[in-house]
């Protein structure tokens, strides 16, 4: 950590001090020079003003031990138990980055009546399972599940900590991570690991402008959230292996002020992330009466009209049909993108699809990139004809 630090005897005219900073941030606090909270340490202050009147002062850091944590864990995130596959998905993530760094993977599992469901955990490679069971656990509410998750945390001291990007997750995650002043980055597209055990955290930032590589060097655990259908989950071993820890419940930890009076199952949609064929309208289309072929050629291939920003924010689809990192991840058999420029937003959000084809009128665009098969066109000219063509080789029999 670093600050400024104002020495009162050296300040010898206040008002040209205050004049230096762009900020705002120094000011007249009752004849004593003051630092405020609009300060950005660009230490011009201490640059410009006269010697001695303004320091910039380094702390020393103390660095952490990470020889003493160590393995990565995953949230298991559930219904009543129901394992959602995210959980898998990261497990996948887990063994791979483990491998690296030669560690154990293991997997945290907060409910009721869980521990027999926890067994399904075994079968992907899971070196460890530890199962908070209690019937005050049954319904998620945030501080008791904060404090199991800090009781783990304290107990195993885990290196890396994978959360999936589900409701519970986003809500959980944050908690946790503020109880250990640790970072936590949302929306990992990609996870990488150091020799150090540093966990390389890699999301778009400033819009989709960049990719932000992200790392927490002096501090742990360290925390990452991804979403679903972003990693790939491993094969199901028909085999077990690893084992179940049954952890004690600190009752005096079960106390919250969250009362759930009744749980009223939420009504089932069906979700473009579970869809295998995708066709995508960008901004090219010019209307909403266009969005006809489009739907006409998913209706062929026995797929779903997913959309881009540009076109919710027209009106013309509901935002559950958005693909991108501000919508849904999909990860489909086969996506077709009509005018789509492919913004990393966009792509990050389906380019672990197994098939892209991408048709656009700009060489350059960036789907161009990510996509396995592309034309180069007018979407006005390309989509009737593939229609066409798809009607008269048999729909849904040629896509396949």
């Amino acid at each position: 950590m670093s600050k400024l630090v104002v020495n009162q005897d050296k300040v010898v005219n206040i008002d040209e001090i205050i004049k230096i900073c762009p900020f705002g941030a120094l000011e007249n606090n009752n004849g004593k020079l003051d630092i405020n909270s609009n300060c950005k340490m660009c230490k011009l202050c201490v640059k410009k003003g006269p010697k001695g009147a303004v320091e910039y002062i380094e702390e020393e850091k103390i660095l952490i031990d990470k020889s003493k944590w160590k393995g990565i864990v995953v949230y298991v995130d559930h219904v009543d138990g129901d394992i959602h596959p995210v959980t898998f998905e990261l497990i996948g993530k887990a063994r791979e980055l483990a491998s690296k760094v030669k560690q154990e993977v293991y997997c945290i599992f907060i409910g009721h009546n869980i521990s027999e469901k926890a067994k399904e955990l075994l079968h992907y490679g899971v070196d460890k399972v530890y199962v908070y069971d209690n019937e005050s656990l049954n319904n998620f509410r945030i501080e008791p599940y904060t404090a199991m998750f800090e009781n783990f945390i304290d107990e195993v001291k885990p290196s890396v900590v994978l959360v999936g990007a589900t409701t519970v997750g986003r809500s959980l995650a944050p908690r946790v991570a503020a109880r250990y002043r640790t970072g936590l980055t949302a929306d990992c597209t990609v996870l990488d690991i150091k020799e150090n055990t540093d966990l390389v955290q890699i999301r778009p930032a400033f819009g989709g402008n960049i990719m932000a590589q992200i790392i927490t060097p002096n501090s742990r655990p360290q925390l990452a959230t991804v979403r679903y259908k972003v990693m790939s989950a491993p094969e199901r071993s028909k085999e077990t292996t690893g084992e179940i820890v049954i952890c004690d419940v600190d009752r005096d930890k079960l106390f919250s002020n969250i009362d759930v009076k009744s749980v009223v199952a939420k009504k089932k949609e069906h979700s473009i992330s579970e869809a295998e064929v995708l066709v995508v309208a960008g901004r090219a289309i010019k209307s909403e009466k266009d969005m006809m072929m489009i739907r006409e050629l998913a209706e062929l291939l026995g797929g779903e009209v997913a959309v881009t920003r540009p076109l919710i924010e027209a009106g013309w689809e509901d935002a559950s049909k958005q693909v991108g990192l501000s919508g849904r991840t999909v990860r489909a058999k086969l996506i077709i993108t009509c005018g789509v420029s492919g913004a990393v937003q966009f792509t990050a959000g389906m380019n672990n699809s197994d098939y892209i084809f991408a048709i656009n009128n700009d060489d350059k665009a960036p789907i161009f990139k990510v996509a396995h098969y592309g034309i180069v066109g007018d979407i006005y000219e390309i989509v009737p004809k593939l229609i066409q063509k798809i009607k008269e080789n048999g729909g849904k029999k040629y896509a396949i």
